[in-house]
């Protein structure tokens, strides 16, 4: 948590190796991401990292399906389709795997999103302020499915959020000041 301008998505960028430090060392699953090259990166985050942004970041000319499908496929998984159609049902999107981002609501687009980025099962899924873009009844959705999916896929989920609600749900809140961590 922290204020705009804290540093919390910079913070999420470095730990899932999205961006470097300028000095330091990041670890990530017993690997050093800072002694890896772009795509080694890449690899390490394929193999362990989810990523659900604020604004979802769906590729507009997929499906649902085929956006979900897509870290699948370029994992190289045959079973792409198979697994990312169970993973849309199982969030309630089976009636939506054809229709395109700007068909969806903004609630929907964060489920395909959240779907997306845990359907390679990671070991950490990082989400920079997952409901800020939402009403709040779909907030509160979307802050059920990420901790379901914490829970089913014991996986570390790394919150970014200005709602000390959801915060409040987390096992540890940490904040951010000034790009500085103060509690």
């Amino acid at each position: 948590m922290g204020p705009s301008g804290a540093g919390k998505t910079t913070l999420l960028a470095l730990l899932a190796g999205l961006d470097k430090p300028t000095s330091g060392r990041v670890w990530l699953c017993d690997e050093e991401l800072t002694a890896l090259d772009e795509d080694g990166r890449a690899q390490l985050r394929g193999r362990h990292v989810g990523f659900v942004f604020q604004s979802f970041h769906l590729v507009s000319s997929l499906s649902a399906l085929e956006n979900v499908m897509l870290p699948l496929e370029l994992a190289g998984d045959g079973q792409a389709r198979r697994l990312a159609t169970e993973a849309l049902t199982g969030i309630g999107l089976e009636h939506r795997l054809s229709h395109y981002p700007k068909q969806l609501s903004g609630g929907e687009k964060q489920r395909v999103a959240i779907a997306r980025a845990s359907v390679t099962r990671p070991r950490v899924l990082f989400a920079d302020e997952p409901t800020g873009n939402l009403d709040t009844a779909s907030g509160e959705r979307i802050a059920e499915l990420l901790f379901r999916l914490n829970q089913e896929l014991s996986t570390t989920l790394v919150l970014v959020t200005h709602d000390r609600t959801l915060a409040a749900r987390c096992d540890r809140v940490l904040e951010l000041e000034a790009g500085r961590l103060v509690a």
